[in-house]
């Protein structure tokens, strides 16, 4: 996985020590939720999803550059509503002591051009839960195209059935 810098941050893979930050941030009861996960029981359910993670090699750790601490995760998946090898999905999450700060923002900006750059992937696309509407605002602000949403399409860690609001961006629109 290749380290990306921006002015504020480094997205890099995750290391076993990342553990404690992880954890930190994960068992928040305002984080996971909104990504469709429950929050973080013990440090040591945190240290599996730090394996898995680092065993999967396609999530960033999102590092402050000031301070070296993980503050977050940024995901590029295959999208599982599109049949189509040259889209994927991203997928961001940031602790709450840093929400409102641009850091999503920043860190989306800097993966996008990442992966178009590739010349391998055509469409990135966003899907949030509709009670997050946060995330949905972080997409405009990336030039997202709002695509619509879809209900009843997720089922949540705790049995609640949810609807997903999709964005997409195309590499022709955002490479000129």
């Amino acid at each position: 996985m290749e380290t990306i810098v921006t002015e504020r941050l480094i997205l890099r893979g995750w290391r076993p020590e990342d553990a404690r930050d992880l954890y930190e941030y994960a068992k928040d009861p305002e984080v996971g939720p909104n990504a469709g996960w429950k929050p973080h029981e013990s440090l040591q359910e945190s240290v599996g999803i730090l394996q898995s993670f680092i065993n999967q090699n396609n999530v960033w750790a999102i590092e402050l550059r000031e301070t070296g601490r993980v503050i977050g995760s940024f995901g590029v998946h295959r999208d599982e509503m599109r049949n189509n090898p040259r889209a994927r999905m991203l997928g961001y999450v940031i602790g709450r002591p840093w929400w409102g700060h641009g850091y999503a923002g920043e860190a989306a900006n800097a993966v996008i051009d990442y992966v178009f750059a590739s010349g391998e992937i055509d469409l990135l696309s966003i899907h949030h839960f509709g009670f997050n509407p946060r995330s949905g605002r972080v997409a405009q602000k990336l030039g997202f195209t709002r695509e619509g949403e879809l209900a009843d399409a997720r089922v949540l860690y705790d049995g609640r059935v949810t609807s997903a609001v999709c964005y997409r961006l195309k590499r022709s629109d955002r490479v000129k």
